[in-house]
């Protein structure tokens, strides 16, 4: 597998929340909210994760920009592809206990990062929320909204903070005007536009978008989509596009995962899935995109049943329960993420059928 031009890759990874009960608050299950998720996003790329609330897709974001701590997994970021292959060759062969190995994933895999080095690396990831009303602190003026990155990084002193934010604050639309106001005097828009500005201060090279049109309305969320296209042309931005807005991430994206119940279902270039989808699941969703022409039909997808629970997720296939395509075997045996051809990954066994 060519890994060439890869920026992030992501192994196993496993994000749980324990349920604590008994009087001794003792863990008796636990939320499988990302379970076992394996995929790459290349540099330059926009990478969309799409898939009902509830999936795992937030928690998937935040646990590869290490703002919560994986389970188990291993993320690797900006790592040499010399390195990941002799990683991977120590991974598969029986020396999964060897020293070397543990010297290489303590170098490269975030998930063995504390203090000081995940501080490091987080200036080169940050993140873009949802809500810029609830992200922002309304008490705090725009300028030190903005700057706070760079104080806490020790990145800048006064003036040269001051010339950094009023750069990035053009970069997405506002100027200096915009400084000295509180985040309650700005629209909606202009709100994730500071959020933005505050994400990209660092310099970073990879930014989690996490649903970030979503509570905007249709004009404004073109504007930022284009802002956001814009600006991963001139800044060289990674991104990781969450949505469950399928004609938002089909505008944006290259790639697009699918993702249902803590697992990726379903992986391919935009043009492709949206044109072939292969699971079921896939197939529904993009079955629910709106259509703005009365006169064009599609076929409907109802999926039956409620959404399992994530702290017992079933037996072999998670989406077995509310599939229509359902087999003897999906109920037994999980089905693997399988390459069907140009990189169009599909955890089904109808693939195997």
């Amino acid at each position: 597998m060519n890994r060439t031009n890869s920026l992030i890759e992501i192994t196993n990874l496993r994000k749980y929340y324990p349920i604590l009960g008994g009087f001794l608050r003792r863990k008796v299950a636990e939320v499988r909210a990302v379970d076992g998720v394996d995929f790459r996003i290349f540099k330059g790329e926009c990478f969309g994760l799409v898939g009902e609330s509830g999936c795992g897709k937030t928690t998937l974001g935040k646990t590869i920009i290490r703002l919560l701590d994986p389970t188990a997994g291993s993320i690797y970021f900006d790592i040499p592809d010399d390195i990941k292959e002799e990683i991977d060759k120590l991974q598969n062969s029986q020396e999964q206990g060897s020293h070397r190995l543990k010297e290489l994933r303590k170098k490269y895999d975030l998930t063995t990062y504390r203090g000081i080095r995940l501080s490091f690396i987080r200036r080169r990831m940050q993140i873009v929320y949802q809500d810029p009303t609830t992200s922002l602190d309304p008490r705090t003026l725009v300028k030190d909204i903005v700057s706070e990155p760079l104080i806490v990084q020790g990145l800048a002193k006064r003036e040269e903070r001051r010339k950094r934010v009023l750069e990035i604050l053009e970069r997405v639309g506002l100027t200096e005007r915009h400084l000295y106001r509180y985040p309650h005097e700005f629209s909606g828009g202009q709100r994730q536009r500071i959020a933005v500005a505050r994400a990209l201060v660092t310099n970073p090279d990879f930014v989690v978008l996490d649903e970030p049109t979503s509570s905007v309305d249709v004009s404004v969320r073109a504007q930022l989509l284009n802002l956001f296209q814009d600006l991963q042309k001139s800044l060289n931005l990674t991104y990781l596009f969450v949505s469950h807005d399928l004609s938002v991430v089909e505008c944006i994206a290259h790639r697009v995962a699918v993702m249902y119940l803590g697992k990726i279902v379903e992986l391919a270039r935009t043009e492709e899935l949206y044109k072939n989808p292969l699971h079921p699941y896939a197939q529904a969703l993009l079955a629910s995109i709106p259509i703005p022409d009365p006169s064009v039909k599609r076929r409907q997808i109802v999926l039956t049943g409620e959404v399992p629970s994530a702290i017992n997720p079933p037996s072999g296939c998670r989406f077995h329960p509310r599939c229509s395509e359902v087999m003897q075997i999906c109920s037994k045996e999980e089905p693997e993420l399988k390459d069907v051809g140009n990189g169009h990954l599909v955890a089904c066994h109808l693939m195997t059928k």
